[in-house]
Order: structure tokens, then sequence, then C-alpha cells
């Protein structure tokens, strides 16, 4: 679908759509459409968000709420009325799955839309939110709002909230998040993420959750192939590729990690450290092995499966 012109006439726009293509279009065809003119206008966080491995059905819902804001934008302009809408969210999925990255995102597109003034992202955890002494945890708790008003909150693990039980202080950490998340809609989103089952029986523990989080995605782990294009990327951005015996190695040592049966693999984030740590390697072989002038750019560059060998 492709929109050919915009009239306007006393108090009604009128969008045009043209279909460059005869052929029937399903919803999620003309949803991908619009999605790639949306990009083509966009140079911010919607196309920050296209530009990540994956994630497909992360990037609906959040186009999903691009156009929502679309819409009540232009609503806005022709004097019509648009009905308070919550925008608090919970995250679920293991670690390196790209929550706190989407989180960010979100941020900037809060505040490219005009429902945050700043869209900055303040993460914390339990530490950061729940005191020593009684009274202690809602004072610290409301700080880290203030800090947080204009932008996201972004809380991690948030289900170790509830860990000590009834007498544990994480409970006036909950109790004054509730009444924040009412009297600070217009100017703070919280997004609240963890491990799937655990987040299932935080959101349960309180009858006052659920419904002040409307807006639940599910992070998948990532395929090894898209981890291998998460190690592409990383790469690139530091300016070095992996050889293709190292590409091979890297690809057994993702399956291998994989099958082993861990609970909660760390997705991109074992692929970071698999990198970072591959870089290290590669410097203790160039320096052990070559004198300064024997080092051209190539060797700088390449990542050899040796650099990638567990000691």
């Amino acid at each position: 679908m492709k929109t050919t012109g915009q009239t306007t006439t006393g108090n009604q726009i009128k969008v045009v759509f043209r279909n460059e293509d005869p052929r029937p279009q399903s919803r999620e065809q003309i949803i991908s459409s619009r999605m790639e003119k949306s990009l083509e206008r966009e140079s911010g966080a919607l196309k920050e968000l296209e530009n990540l491995v994956g994630l497909d059905e992360v990037k609906k819902l959040v186009y999903e709420i691009y156009a929502f804001l679309t819409i009540r934008r232009l609503r806005e302009e022709q004097g019509l009325r648009n009905a308070p809408h919550m925008f608090h969210m919970v995250f679920r999925g293991n670690p390196g799955t790209g929550k706190t990255t989407v989180a960010r995102i979100l941020g900037k597109l809060f505040k490219d839309m005009g429902v945050l003034e700043k869209g900055h992202l303040v993460e914390v955890e339990r530490a950061d939110l729940v005191g020593e002494y009684i009274g202690h945890t809602a004072s610290k708790t409301r700080d880290i709002i203030k800090k947080a008003i204009g932008g996201v909150l972004f809380i991690d693990e948030a289900y170790s909230l509830i860990r000590g039980g009834e007498k544990d202080f994480g409970k006036e950490c909950i109790d004054t998040l509730i009444k924040s998340l009412e009297d600070d809609r217009k100017q703070l989103i919280v997004i609240l993420a963890g491990y799937n089952e655990e987040m299932d029986s935080f959101l349960a523990s309180n009858p006052g959750l659920p419904s002040r989080f409307p807006i639940k995605l599910d992070f998948p782990d990532y395929t090894i192939q898209q981890l291998l294009d998460i190690a592409d990327a990383m790469c690139k951005d530091q300016v070095y590729y992996l050889s293709p015996e190292a590409r091979q190695l890297v690809r057994k040592q993702l399956t291998n990690e994989r099958e082993d049966g861990i609970d909660h693999f760390s997705n991109a984030r074992f692929v970071r450290n698999m990198i970072e740590k591959a870089i290290r390697q590669q410097a203790i072989r160039i320096v052990t092995d070559h004198a300064e002038h024997q080092v051209n750019r190539e060797m700088l560059m390449e990542l050899k499966a040796g650099d990638f060998e567990k000691e």
C-alpha cells in the first residue's frame, strides 16, 4: 500500500492509499508494507528497531504502538478526544534477548511521538529500590521514580521484589510503584522485565499489577543463525571479521551451549562475551607471534578459530 496524497477540507482529513500490487494482500503484508514506508520517513527509533536481528513479534507490537500513537496525534489535530491510555509493559525472556535495547528504543519512540518529554531510560534492579529499614524503601523508590519522570523506568528481574515474602521491604516498593503508575501515568512509562515463569508469579502476587501493565512482550531465545548474525554485527562494529574456520567453531560452540540444557541461556550476552574474549586472545596471538613491522591491516581485523578455543 502506498500513500498517494493527503487532502484537508474544513475539519476533515483524508489519507488516500493506492495499492501498488493489484493482488489481494493479507493484513500482515499490509502492515509490513506500511512499516517499510514508515521506516523511510522515520530516521530514529523505528529504523533502529528494524536493524535489530530477529525479534519479529516484538517489532510487530512496537509498530502497533507507533500506529496507535500516530492516529492519536491525528485525532488531536482534528479536535477529537483521546481517552487516557496506559503504556506500562512487561518484558519476559532470558538474558541477552534484547529487552533493555528495545526499552531504550521505545523511550526514543515515545519522545518522538510526543508522549514523553525526555524519553531517557533509567535501568534499575532490586538493590536500587529496596531499602534496609521501614520507610527507607519508599524513599528510595520515589527518588528513582523522580529520576525517570519524562522517560522509561526499566526494572530488571522485577520478580526479585517479592522474593522475601510478606515481611520483605520489596512489598513497600511495589506499593509505592503502583501509586506512581496512576499519579505519573502521563509522564512515566514503567517496564518490568525478567524470566517468563518468574514474571508470571510476580504479576500473580499482587492483584493490582496485571491490569496496570496491559502490554506484554515475550522475547524468545535467538536461533543459532541469528546468534551468528549478531556475532557478525558485533565484529563489524569493532572492525573485525570471523574467518571461515572461526565461524564454524563459533557455530559449534553456540550449538553445544544450547544443547547443554542451560535453563537461562544468555543469548546475545553470551555472544558478546565470546567476541570480546576472542579479541583479547587475538591480541596475545599477534603480539606473541609477530614483530610490530610484520603486522598488517588484515591480521588486525581477522579473528581466527584459535582465538575462540576454550582454555
